[in-house]
């Protein structure tokens, strides 16, 4: 089993940045590909970045793509999620996911979740 942490939520203006943390305990964290989805107010939740195990590969939605990085640091088992440009509908929770297929990320199959941290956007 893997646990899965988040923190780094909180209320920012639009425009400014942003960066998330997910912390692994429980199992080596670099066995495991890993991602984040977000869930806006009234949405269904849906697909941000994902990462690879080694982190040498990086996948991202549309609508972060180019002003959002996805990276980890497996030494300390923590996945990161900065945004910069931040504009209100990113608010949103956001969650981190794992597993042991990179593929099964981008779908929301993940086999491990986090809770959640929220994120506010105010214009």
């Amino acid at each position: 089993q893997v646990q899965l942490v988040e923190s780094g939520g909180g209320l920012v203006q639009a425009g400014g940045s942003l960066r998330l943390s997910c912390t692994a305990s429980g199992h080596p964290f670099s066995e495991y590909a890993a991602g984040w989805f977000r869930q806006r107010p009234g949405k269904e939740r849906e697909f941000v970045a994902r990462i690879t195990p080694s982190g040498g590969t990086q996948r991202y939605a549309d609508s972060v793509q180019g002003r959002s990085t996805i990276s980890r640091d497996n030494a300390k088992n923590t996945m990161y999620l900065e945004i910069d440009s931040l504009k209100p509908e990113d608010t949103a929770v956001y969650y981190c996911t794992a597993d042991t297929l990179f593929s099964r990320i981008l779908y929301g199959l993940g086999t491990f979740w986090g809770q959640g941290t929220q994120v506010t956007v105010s214009s």
